[in-house]
């Protein structure tokens, strides 16, 4: 994904029934850019623009790519929408915001964090960010993009934008050399190759665990089966929750701890005990992560943009 802030727009590689195709969302009522194609419908009936409260959202396809068909327009539209959490129901958590002092900004909207459009990349990604620098997740997430995914028209060359994220039948594919000599995935070389495969065969089913309902799978089964898959620990169980929707469990690393004892008034060095962070969002119930996470990035929220 490429972020353009100051036009407020996104643009993205998706795979789609008719190949990868790269799309652009634009925040601004009939914005164009000079490589937009075609306006894709933003939903089966609604044209070229779909109302939201933040005003008009167009959605073009980039690049070389025909006009995809109504089939593959709706498939986008439902690609997007699952992204960025759109039919998630928040207003619960928003009530129990209002009392929260620290919480009671979210109720204009906050809440909704952007997840991969497969629940195999969020853990694939996830499983790229344990005990490293954020620059070797970039390294490793562009060299799985770069090298293994399929380019949509017009893609630049020896670049990860441009390129879905891999399939699971390709990263199976690769071998645990790629993952060593060319991702430099390190320890989570075999991890990545054991995920990919499993998924690639059918043995591990990752994208029900966003579709099935708390009562067909509750929070600790969604756990429990992350935890099963290697290279996935607590935190990393927590992260890839927090982008399904699953709230319950709160994200504790080597990031949230430090701030969140920082935004305590803590000296350095000095963190707050697990348990004690666990009580002070237990009022959340099933949004206790949210809640946590929330607090966390507070101050990524820039108030003018609302």
């Amino acid at each position: 994904m490429r972020l353009d802030t100051t036009a407020r727009s996104a643009a993205l590689t998706l795979a789609t029934p008719e190949g990868p195709l790269t799309v652009r969302l634009t925040a601004r009522p009939g914005a164009e850019t000079a490589s937009a194609r075609s306006a894709v419908p933003a939903a089966p009936d609604a044209g070229a623009e779909s109302r939201t409260d933040g005003g008009a959202v167009l959605l073009s396809v980039s690049g070389d790519a025909p006009s995809p068909s109504p089939a593959t327009a709706r498939a986008i539209v439902a690609t997007l929408r699952r992204m960025l959490c759109l039919d998630d129901d928040l207003s619960g958590f928003y009530a129990l915001c209002a009392g929260d002092e620290a919480l009671a900004w979210a109720r204009r909207g906050a809440g909704r964090l952007l997840r991969s459009p497969t629940v195999f990349e969020d853990v694939v990604k996830t499983v790229c960010t344990t005990n490293c620098a954020w620059s070797a997740t970039e390294r490793m997430v562009g060299a799985l993009v770069g090298r293994l995914g399929e380019p949509a028209p017009g893609a630049p060359t020896n670049d990860p934008s441009g390129r879905a994220f891999p399939t699971p039948e390709a990263m199976a594919g690769a071998g645990e050399a790629f993952y060593r000599n060319v991702a430099r995935a390190g320890y989570r070389a075999p991890s990545l190759l054991t995920i990919a495969t499993r998924v690639a065969s059918g043995e591990t089913d990752l994208e029900v665990l966003l579709s099935a309902s708390r009562d067909e799978l509750p929070d600790d089964e969604v756990e429990r089966r992350l935890l099963e898959l290697p290279g996935v620990g607590p935190y990393a169980a927590a992260h890839v929750m927090l982008l399904l929707g699953r709230h319950s469990r709160l994200v504790l690393d080597s990031w949230t701890r430090p701030r969140y004892a920082r935004l305590e008034g803590r000296p350095p060095g000095r963190l707050v005990a697990d348990r004690t962070i666990a009580r002070r969002f237990r009022p959340y119930g099933d949004h206790a992560g949210l809640a946590f996470w929330l607090v966390l990035t507070r101050d990524w929220v820039d108030d003018d943009a609302d």
